[in-house]
């Protein structure tokens, strides 16, 4: 047994849980759902269970009669369940803490469900952010970087050894502790059941997955980039003149969405809008960058080698950069679902200014943060981010550099310099 890890989402249960009626969390499979759901459940239904299944299936009452929260854990193997849900939080709206459903993936497109708008909510929860790891303490918070009223301090041993391995390590709780062989095979035994069941249960037929496979490779390598679609299924198939229809791929891009396991980071787009070359490309990023550096067959040798390069976007080179983005929105994004932040990036068309992530509530409290593999920090890694405050002004109440150093402190210009490790919720 893996011991449990106290996770961010935790906190955001405890609030929200007593006064919600259903709150539906969901997430790729292994990401610690089950045991986050079981730690509060009056009653738990593991509805992947077939036995389980079958008792709901012919008693969709007993959910009503059950000790509350009641849990139901991948709910989507019986979708009626959610439907069953709505209609129970509709006959009593104000009741808290009742119902806590997990999911692993969508349920099939031709299963019709109402959306559950206003009655169930639902929470994103990711693999480990570097935080949840346990091997620092932060001592900058996202939050109060929010509030314009972070402290900048900190100390940390953390350099970039010890971020490759957490990369390749995997934010999986059940990967995470085992020996590296085991968990490159345990990587390995999680793609592969991608293609053989997870998909053929949405109903999405693999008919052929070097294809599936070979996208998914293209996927992991244009990483914290803005490639297109097209290149990506060109560098799926490279030299190959009959190349799988686009509707094929697109419909694989679609079910892995809907297992979670892509989680790209939106252009950014705000309302009240002073500019007007902004690109509209989302950043793309895997669930969990030890699964893209798996797909790349890169090891610590070849990333600390600089031997893993990036073919896709606009700025190609070593893998490692990338990874370590990657690694970097994964937190930033646990730590900002947790502020009720929402994270974007943001490119000109030109490729002239560009920010690789905008944190911002609303349009008047923005922390533009860029990510630097290195541990200093000079002018020109500050530039765009200089640039956004100028044109913004006061609504952007941080500026941050995060970095593999040792460190955290103000420059003179007032933008922040944090380590990766010294950065928390």
């Amino acid at each position: 047994m893996v011991d449990y890890l106290p996770r961010i989402i935790d906190g955001e249960l405890d609030e929200l849980l007593p006064g919600l009626a259903a709150i539906a969390l969901d997430g790729p499979r292994g990401v610690g759902k089950s045991e986050t759901a079981r730690r509060r459940a009056g009653t738990f239904f593991a509805v992947d269970e077939s036995d389980t299944a079958q008792i709901l299936a012919s008693d969709f009452g007993l959910i009503d009669r059950s000790t509350t929260p009641v849990v139901l854990d991948e709910w989507q193997r019986l979708p009626e369940l959610w439907d069953r849900v709505r209609r129970s939080v509709d006959h009593d709206p104000y009741a808290g803490g009742r119902f806590l459903l997990t999911g692993s993936a969508a349920p099939p497109a031709d299963v019709p469900l109402h959306s559950g708008a206003g009655r169930i909510v639902s929470l994103r929860m990711r693999p480990l952010s570097f935080a949840e790891r346990s091997i620092e303490t932060p001592t900058v918070s996202l939050a109060a970087l929010l509030g314009g009223e972070a402290s900048i301090e900190g100390q940390t041993d953390i350099g970039v050894q010890t971020y490759v391995d957490e990369i390749l390590a995997s934010g999986f709780p059940g990967i995470r502790g085992l020996a590296p062989r085991l968990q490159r095979n345990r990587l390995d035994g999680y793609l592969a059941n991608i293609a053989e069941r997870e998909l053929p249960e949405l109903g999405t037929r693999v008919r052929r997955p070097g294809t599936l496979f070979g996208w998914l490779r293209a996927y992991a390598a244009a990483t914290a980039s803005t490639a297109s679609y097209n290149a990506i299924l060109d560098a799926a198939t490279p030299g190959e003149d009959q190349k799988p229809a686009k509707t094929t791929t697109i419909a694989y891009r679609d079910a892995l969405a809907k297992l979670w396991l892509l989680d790209p980071v939106d252009a950014w787009s705000p309302l009240a809008n002073p500019f007007t070359r902004l690109a509209g490309a989302p950043k793309h990023f895997l669930a969990d960058p030890a699964l893209a550096a798996r797909l790349l067959d890169l090891d610590a040798d070849s990333l600390l080698g600089a031997r893993g390069v990036a073919p896709l976007g606009p700025q190609p080179g070593p893998m490692l950069g990338r990874l370590f983005e990657a690694l970097a929105a994964l937190s930033i994004q646990t730590y900002a679902q947790a502020a009720e932040a929402r994270v974007g990036h943001l490119r000109t068309r030109n490729g002239d200014r560009e920010i690789d992530f905008i944190v911002h509530r609303g349009d008047h409290r923005i922390v533009a943060v860029g990510v630097k593999l290195a541990a200093g920090v000079d002018d020109k890694d500050v530039r765009h981010l200089n640039w956004l405050h100028a044109e913004l002004g006061d609504r952007v109440t941080e500026r941050v550099i995060l970095t593999t150093g040792q460190y955290a402190y103000r420059r003179p210009d007032g933008v922040a310099v944090v380590p990766l490790a010294l950065l928390g919720p």
